[in-house]
């Protein structure tokens, strides 16, 4: 029977899986690239939202 590791980005040999400290190691990676790509998305969507806000205010003029 085959396991698959969903976080894992390869699947792990057999003789890797009783080595707690490598097992960790890849989930953490895997996590760690997975909160990255969250964060960067959620700043996309903050600074697309920001920029069409920005457009809509009408532009303050200067002077007097």
């Amino acid at each position: 029977m085959t396991q698959r590791h969903i976080a894992t980005v390869n699947p792990l040999p057999s003789s890797i899986l009783h080595n707690s400290t490598e097992v960790r190691r890849q989930y953490t990676r895997a996590a760690a690239k997975q909160t990255m790509q969250f964060i960067s998305r959620k700043v996309r969507i903050f600074n697309r939202k920001a920029a069409a806000v920005a457009q809509d205010l009408p532009q303050v003029q200067g002077g007097h």
